[in-house]
């Protein structure tokens, strides 16, 4: 075992299986949860590279989230030898980066992740890509349990169009995205039917292998739901439309954990702060995620709200740097004496940072050329690694969101009983039992150590708002609106924040974001005016810290709080809630806006500042006025 191994476990014969295949080899490989994917990905491409005598401009590893992406990267860093350059991606980014390449007048950053999605599926499929990747020998699929609708589609095209090899990774007990296929009859035929098309297209040609040994679970309590993976598989695999019954057998497995009880301040407080190891508490949906993410708050716990994986944020130390460059290429060593001083993640080293930020041609000569990292800022187009989230010691997430992550402890909020038809009906839900069996079973097996349950949550005035897409607080009255999700890209970033809508010295407002802000800190938002100057928008909102404007709404979220306060195609808003309430900030992020108003703010030539990205379920506070007329018609 070479040094770069030392520390990591030796392989068992099934991995060892996995990564001694040839280059030209199509694998498919059932990895159960915690079964040291990741630790074989890493000495697969090891291999690949070493080996095979493949480079990693020969290799295309694509994954799901940016949190795989950055375990995958750091574990390649830190024991990969020769595959130590090998980058994965998203295929979020992967699909953006190739279009953009293709097509760089198509405007791809602006459009959806299913429009970059599908695009990129066309230009493979027309061949405007062959020249892109002819040199491609293999390619590397995490997560491919999950490839659903135009997912799928996209990889069985790529894998078609190019004679590699191919390594996927997947395990149909945890395919868990059905539901992102709208159409319920097409939703119903997407489980395990990439595994199907595999097997139909390469037929004895395709190599199968299993990883069935867990490495994660290190007691019994963290492995009291492995137990239901053999016959979740084989349902999904014979693609078997069962009841409840799995998921019934499930959450009655879940009943047997531990009881956490609910999060009340005398207990929860002490217990969640002073472990020392890491734990994630684990919600059926991002509405509960975001209710236990506001009663943390309340009773003094810190912690992170998990992102989705398409969301994208900028590192603030990114931006810093920028401002600190006094000319448009940077020298290595003048870069190694910035970062010193800059707020640069834990753990990563000059070496790793100038590598992800020069990717892409951005290193021209012997220096780092500003102009186009801020191009990458404003297209999206940075690699993954520097967009993650970085790591906390407590998450609040979904079940959908902690997909691939493990942590010591994990407390999972029941998810109580399936809804009726009916029920599912009126919240707008198409309830899947085998997926519902399938999503609590990777909740369950996300801890090392320990598994606590935590009583289920008040969430009967928490709903989905269909106008929009964000997490509401409604009213048993229909028309009343107690409060809305705030989600990253609220805060406007066109222009420096003190140079649109009020008026502060912009140079300070940025002091003030480095100095003051911190992820956590609650903000409110308060109304500009009373009446909207645009249509179909709400009025403005000042973003205010500790009594100080640090920022403004964005035109996105002004034209979603108009939505939201639609009750009907008739009735058109015109009370607007005074102020918003509950808001954190989530980061404190490197965005791209107006070079002219960068450059007139006296913040350099290149549009790029810092920005609050925020989070939370808002509370509406109305006039006086408003809020008695609302009780007078309540009373009615």
């Amino acid at each position: 075992m070479s040094d770069a191994y030392m520390s990591t476990p030796s392989l068992t014969s099934e991995q060892r299986a996995v990564v001694d295949q040839p280059a030209n080899a199509l694998v498919v490989v059932t990895a159960g949860a915690g079964a040291g994917k990741t630790h074989t990905l890493v000495r697969r491409l090891d291999r690949l590279v070493a080996a095979e005598d493949l480079s990693a401009g020969e290799i295309l590893v694509l994954t799901f989230s940016r949190a795989a992406v950055r375990e995958l990267s750091g574990r390649l860093v830190r024991h990969g030898e020769a595959a130590r350059n090998v980058r994965a991606r998203t295929f979020d980014s992967w699909a953006l980066e190739l279009l953009t390449q293709v097509d760089a007048a198509g405007d791809w950053p602006s459009k959806s992740f299913e429009a970059r999605i599908r695009g990129a599926q066309q230009v493979i499929d027309d061949g405007l890509a062959d020249d892109l990747y002819e040199d491609l020998r293999h390619v590397v699929i995490d997560e491919v349990q999950d490839l659903v609708g135009d997912r799928r589609e996209l990889v069985e095209v790529l894998l078609e169009r190019f004679d590699c090899g191919f390594t996927v990774v997947g395990d149909s007990a945890q395919a868990i995205y059905g539901f992102t296929v709208k159409d319920p009859d097409q939703r119903a035929g997407e489980t395990n039917r990439f595994f199907d098309w595999l097997r139909a297209t390469f037929q004895e040609d395709l190599v199968e292998l299993s990883l069935t040994e867990n490495f994660r679970a290190r007691s019994e309590e963290a492995r009291i739901a492995l137990g239901h993976g053999a016959r979740l598989r084989s349902l999904a695999e014979a693609g078997e439309d069962k009841d409840e019954a799995d998921y019934k057998e499930l959450r009655s497995t879940l009943e047997q954990a531990l009881s956490f009880g609910e999060l009340d301040r005398d207990f929860a407080a002490a217990a969640l702060n002073e472990y020392e190891g890491s734990t994630a508490v684990l919600c059926r949906t991002n509405g509960q995620a975001l209710v236990v993410s506001e009663r943390l708050h309340e009773i003094g716990v810190p912690h992170r709200l998990q992102r989705s994986a398409q969301d994208r944020a900028v590192p603030a130390w990114i931006g810093l740097l920028m401002r600190q460059c006094e000319s448009s290429l940077v020298s290595r060593s003048r870069f190694d004496e910035l970062l010193v001083e800059l707020p640069v993640p834990e753990g990563a080293t000059p070496d790793e940072l100038w590598r992800l930020l020069g990717g892409s041609g951005r290193v021209r000569g012997n220096g780092l050329d500003l102009g186009r990292l801020r191009a990458a800022i404003s297209t999206g187009g940075l690699p993954d690694e520097l967009t993650a989230q970085p790591p906390a010691r407590l998450v609040v997430s979904s079940f959908h969101r902690a997909k691939g992550l493990e942590f010591d402890r994990v407390l999972v909020v029941d998810p109580g009983p399936l809804p009726s038809p009916a029920e599912a009906e009126k919240m707008g839900r198409v309830v899947d039992p085998a997926e519902e069996a399938r999503l609590l079973y990777v909740a369950m097996t996300r801890p090392r150590d320990e598994l606590w349950r935590l009583e289920a949550l008040e969430k009967q005035n928490i709903r989905l708002d269909k106008a929009t897409g964000r997490w509401g607080r409604f009213h048993y009255q229909r028309w009343m609106r107690k409060g809305i999700e705030i989600i990253g890209g609220d805060v406007r970033t066109e222009q420096p924040a003190g140079t649109h809508d009020f008026e502060a010295d912009p140079i300070e407002v940025q002091k003030y974001l480095v100095t003051e802000v911190r992820p956590g800190d609650e903000v409110v938002l308060e109304r500009l005016h009373t009446t909207a100057i645009g249509l179909q928008e709400s009025p403005p909102y000042l973003v205010v810290h500790n009594g100080r404007p640090i920022g403004v709404t964005s035109d996105r979220f002004h034209g979603q709080l108009y939505r939201h306060l639609k009750l009907g195609r008739g009735y058109e808003p015109e009370r607007w809630p005074r102020a918003v309430t509950g808001i954190r900030v989530d980061a404190m992020e490197t965005v791209a806006g107006s070079e002219a108003a960068g450059a007139n703010a006296g913040l350099g030539p290149y549009g790029v500042w810092l920005a609050p990205r925020l989070f939370g379920l808002g509370h509406f506070i109305w006039d006086k006025a408003d809020q008695e007329e609302d009780a007078g018609v309540e009373a009615r």
